[in-house]
């Protein structure tokens, strides 16, 4: 399979509210440095810039960032603005609110609800934006999550934000924020090594309801924001040679057959992992493959 001529077309489309994208987009996280959150070793600016055109050229128009992604010399945000803008029409900037870095890089306390507001304006301010698209209220360990997705509601009202989408979270919470406003999205950690009965609930109620469910570290597995895992069963490998691709394409390319309201985001600071990623969406995995994978998966959780 040639990566260079597979485009993020090739895995199908998908609606966040009234916005269609394409099922491969971009994760910004690992624009920043050569891991997350890296504060010690930047990104290479100029490379960084590139991965981003190259992945609209690509036909992603799908990129999932946050003003809390940052190194001590980059901003995953100021990148995006400084390479894309001004904006495609058709590209959708889904962010995320609720932790909060300082200046410093330490992680702060959890946002209040009235905290939220300065939350999405900064993340206008570094996208050089007048609206966001899609804004996730990143749960952070607090029971209930009305109170913030209602201060988010009031935002959307005031056409600071478009859509709204909710994650690191439980069924529970998803019917909490509809209650509120609807929900487009839901954005939690899986992937074919990773995962929770909560999770695996969500994922199939996102589909029964036609909202979007998009996993984190889907390939990257237990390295989380390390990096792609090389800890790889026999089986992942056995599949991914007789596809002819690595066996991460082949863990993307498990999640996204998990049903067609699941998007993936994948993030690299890489040009050649990005064509990898975007082709990943022309793999089309045996019902055997599939069964063996979904097994690995159950053993897992």
């Amino acid at each position: 399979m040639t990566s260079e001529k597979i485009t993020a077309a090739a895995a199908g489309t998908w609606k966040l509210g009234d916005l269609t994208v394409n099922r491969i987009g971009f994760g910004a996280m690992r624009l920043t440095g050569s891991a997350a959150f890296n504060l010690g070793t930047p990104s290479d600016r100029d490379r960084s810039i590139a991965v981003l055109r190259k992945a609209i050229e690509l036909g992603v128009n799908h990129i999932d960032t946050a003003a809390f992604y940052f190194s001590s010399l980059r901003s995953a945000n100021e990148l995006i603005n400084s390479a894309l803008a001004p904006y495609a029409d058709d590209l959708v900037i889904a962010t995320k609110v609720g932790p909060f870095r300082n200046y410093s890089g330490e992680w702060g306390t959890s946002a209040r609800p009235d905290d939220l507001r300065g939350h999405v304006e900064e993340n206008l301010r570094q996208l050089g934006r007048d609206h966001l698209d899609v804004v996730y209220l990143r749960r952070m360990r607090q029971d209930s999550i009305a109170e913030h997705f209602g201060a988010l509601a009031e935002l959307q009202e005031e056409g600071l934000v478009r859509h709204l989408a909710i994650s690191d979270v439980e069924p529970r919470h998803l019917a909490e924020a509809q209650e509120i406003a609807p929900v487009v999205s839901v954005q939690n950690r899986f992937g074919l090594d990773s995962s929770s009965p909560e999770t695996d609930d969500m994922l199939r109620i996102c589909g029964e309801q036609g909202i979007a469910f998009v996993p984190f570290f889907a390939i990257a597995g237990a390295a989380g924001p390390q990096g792609a895992t090389t800890a790889h069963d026999a089986e992942v490998l056995a599949i991914a040679e007789a596809h002819g691709v690595t066996p991460a394409q082949i863990r993307l390319a498990w999640s996204l057959a998990q049903g067609p309201h699941v998007l993936a985001i994948p993030g690299t600071g890489n040009p050649d992992h990005l064509a990898e990623n975007v082709a990943t969406g022309a793999i089309r995995l045996t019902e055997d493959e599939l069964a063996g994978l979904n097994e690995l998966h159950r053993k897992a959780g």
